[in-house]
């Protein structure tokens, strides 16, 4: 029989587990990037992509399962900022909606989004940092 003690414990590493990606990457950064990107992602997101990321029908793309952000990741970090108009190929699949951009978001808030989506569903990419993205995003060509 576990202690009180015990119990807390291994609830605590359950949770902080839970918050680092189930132990994908268990450092306080990531923890801090995933969930901040979260609470993004639902914001300016997840109404297009949809909370699970498969996207909506042939009108909006999937972010889970993607080959399209699986080879593109530097298209994707400046789509988050520039958006996108014009024909896109997922999966084999065209998609020609608009997506527009989110100008307002920070580079730090499109790094916490860019974890966020990299790590959830069927992504396992790790952090990705804002030196990084701001790296991408300066070398971007806006949409028209």
């Amino acid at each position: 029989m576990l202690s009180v003690c015990s119990s807390v414990a291994l609830a605590l590493c359950a949770f902080c587990a839970l918050l680092s990606g189930c132990g994908k990457n268990p450092s306080v950064k990531f923890s801090q990037y995933y969930t901040q990107g979260e609470k993004l992602y639902h914001t300016h997101c997840s109404n297009c992509h949809q909370p699970a990321g498969g996207g909506l029908g042939r009108i909006y793309p999937p972010l889970d399962t993607s080959d399209y952000m699986n080879n593109h990741f530097d298209e994707v970090i400046c789509l988050m900022r520039y958006g996108k108009y014009g024909e896109l190929i997922v999966n084999g699949l065209q998609f020609n909606q608009p997506m527009p951009g989110a100008p307002a978001l920070s580079d730090l808030e499109i790094a916490e989004v860019a974890t966020y989506i990299y790590n959830t569903w069927t992504h396992e990419r790790g952090i990705v940092e804002v030196k990084e993205a701001s790296a991408i995003l300066n070398r971007c060509n806006p949409a028209p």
